[in-house]
């Protein structure tokens, strides 16, 4: 049987580094991006994250609680999105995303391919950019502060859902498959699991929020990516650690390009970000944290190999081996194990 019907996941997904020009700066990326996450790889500057939905220069920045940043006026942020990749200017705050002697990386995700469209399908209509082939939405809501339902468009369950309130300055919050309905995680901090109320858990056309202010405040604007597992092309799960250099191997069904990791049974470590492009063969050693705004860190240890079929550790690290700990990940393909036509892939 096929096992994927992505045999080419850098249509989806990309991971591109690039140098800083403080000038006008095109990106490309290979296709036209809806969610663009950039960070300054060179000095400690915030994460800067953009989407289509809510619209250009509108930038949230995950290591941070901070509101969304409207860099209209100051030429701050993606200024354009386009048909083979995205647009930056030499804004204010081009530091963050595009200043001369600084090189970056953008981890890119492809929505709707079209304009986003109003979803009906939860008792809080929303805004959606979905693309039901690679499993990705972005959602746009506005909260009531009753226990509520938003649609997402997927057309399946999300594994992955990530929130952040637009015009207020909350955590972001992550509920991920296997959690419950009053389970949560912090993508801005080092928290373990913690208490969050989430009313019903997503189903194949709605995700539930229950009253808490950071997912639902009455007015407030608020913004949600929703992944969903593609075989061969994505998977979200959890592994647990042996803390051991020989560490644990982790099946995906690809080899992957991208991998965020964080230990969701123990506080005080970091969310990971590993990629393809920063590092191109085995082991890998550099990592960016989402919840911090440190530049990028190679460590003293290796960390993770990138395998055809999956992952495996390759550190005692407790950042992700910790021995007997619990670790949730979210990981990307560079190759599907099986193409669609069932025969084996090579790495590229």
């Amino acid at each position: 049987m096929p096992y994927s019907n992505i045999d080419k996941p850098n249509s989806y997904f990309n991971t591109v580094t690039y140098a800083g020009t403080s000038a006008t700066n095109n990106i490309s990326v290979g296709f036209e991006p809806d969610f663009v996450w950039i960070k300054n790889r060179t000095n400690g500057f915030s994460h800067y994250l953009n989407d289509s939905v809510r619209g250009a220069y509108k930038t949230l920045f995950s290591n941070t609680t901070s509101a969304e940043f409207d860099g209209t006026a100051t030429s701050d942020g993606v200024s354009a999105f386009t048909s083979t990749g995205f647009t930056l200017l030499n804004g204010t705050n081009a530091d963050n995303y595009n200043k001369t002697a600084n090189n970056y990386v953008a981890w890119n995700w492809r929505g709707s391919d079209s304009s986003a469209v109003s979803n009906t399908s939860g008792t809080i209509s929303s805004t959606v950019s979905a693309n039901t082939t690679s499993g990705f939405s972005i959602v746009s809501y506005t909260g009531t502060g009753a226990n509520a339902t938003v649609g997402h468009g997927l057309g399946v369950a999300p594994k992955m859902i990530i929130i952040k309130g637009r015009d207020t300055t909350y955590d972001w919050v992550v509920w991920f498959s296997g959690f419950s309905t009053t389970q949560r995680i912090l993508l801005n901090s080092t928290d373990a699991i913690s208490t969050g109320a989430w009313n019903t858990l997503p189903t194949s056309s709605v995700f539930g929020l229950g009253t808490q202010l950071n997912i639902n405040q009455s007015g407030s604007a608020l913004i949600a990516y929703c992944f969903a597992d593609v075989k061969g092309y994505s998977k979200f799960g959890s592994y647990t650690g042996n803390g051991n250099a020989d560490g644990t191997f982790v099946y995906t069904g690809f080899k992957p390009a991208f991998l965020l990791v964080k230990i969701s049974s123990l506080a005080g470590e970091y969310w990971q970000i590993i990629d393809n492009k920063r590092d191109t063969y085995n082991v890998t050693f550099s990592r960016l944290f989402p919840n911090v705004s440190d530049a990028n860190n190679t460590g003293l240890n290796p960390n993770i190999d990138f395998l055809s079929n999956g992952f495996k550790c390759r550190t005692a690290s407790s950042g992700t081996n910790y021995s007997g700990g619990t670790f949730i990940y979210m990981a990307f393909a560079e190759n599907p194990f099986v193409s669609s036509k069932g025969l084996p892939c090579t790495a590229r």
